[in-house]
Formats: C-alpha cells, sequence, structure tokens
C-alpha cells in the first residue's frame, strides 16, 4: 500500500460511534490543557508554594494533553493508529478518576465526569465495528 492510500479518505461515513469516541478524547485533551495552562499561569504570576513545581506540573498537562488530542484527530479521519493512544489515555484516565473520587470536596464531581467519560470511551473504543470502521485487523491492510 502506497503513502497516498493511506491518505485518502474513506468514502463512507464516519460511525457515530467513532464520532463520540473522538469527541470524549477531545474533551480530555481540553480538560489537560486547560487544567495545565491555569497550573502554569498561577506558578509564573500566583503564590504557589512551590512555584517550580506548579511550572512543571502545568507544562506536564499541556503536553499530555497532546496525545488525546492527535488520537481525537486520528479518529476522526479514520486512522487505525488512533485507536491505541486513545485507549490508552482512557486507561491513565481511570486511575485519576479514582483517586479524585476518593478525595472531597469540587474533586468527587470532577472524578465522576471524568470516569463517565473515560469509561464510555472505552466501550466505543474496544468496540468490534470500532475496528472495522478503523480498518484495524483486515488480511489487506487496506
Amino acid at each position: 500500500m502506497s503513502s497516498s492510500d493511506q491518505n485518502t479518505p474513506d468514502p463512507s461515513p464516519r460511525p457515530g460511534w467513532l464520532t463520540a469516541a473522538a469527541a470524549c478524547a477531545g474533551l480530555e485533551a481540553l480538560a489537560l490543557v486547560v487544567g495545565g495552562g491555569y497550573l502554569l499561569v498561577m506558578g509564573l504570576l500566583g503564590r504557589p508554594d512551590d512555584p517550580q513545581q506548579s511550572v512543571m506540573g502545568g507544562l506536564t498537562l499541556v503536553a499530555l494533553g497532546v496525545i488525546p488530542l492527535l488520537a481525537a484527530r486520528g479518529l476522526l479521519l479514520r486512522r487505525g493508529w488512533s485507536r491505541g493512544p486513545a485507549v490508552a489515555t482512557q486507561f491513565m484516565a481511570l486511575p485519576v478518576a479514582w483517586t479524585l473520587l476518593n478525595s472531597s470536596g469540587a474533586l468527587i464531581p470532577a472524578g465522576i465526569a471524568l470516569a463517565v467519560v473515560a469509561v464510555t470511551a472505552l466501550v466505543l473504543l474496544i468496540n468490534p465495528a470500532t475496528t472495522q470502521a478503523l480498518g484495524i485487523g483486515r488480511p489487506d491492510g487496506a
């Protein structure tokens, strides 16, 4: 298969569950970038206990937000490679959601929201129809 074949969009319409999985990944990317941006700004302009740790945490979250963002784009474009990073992101989100659920205050609803998004995305991503729509596992590789 040539590289031009890989860039040719599939003429059939994108399944709704694939769009929903991409939306979940995009939502997680947005949350990571916004959270990282907040930590970064507070580290640079605010008065955190440890400004260096706040800045580094913010940069790390922004960098981690790139993974689900690329996965979401790949899912929207029906690229087979995109399912792996999207699934990995969901598995990384589950312990974070558990930690938030075991905290107190406003973090509990955030943990619930993250758990719902992660589980929903996992169900959508491991669906056999998703592998078919992404062309994963086809013997001809098309």
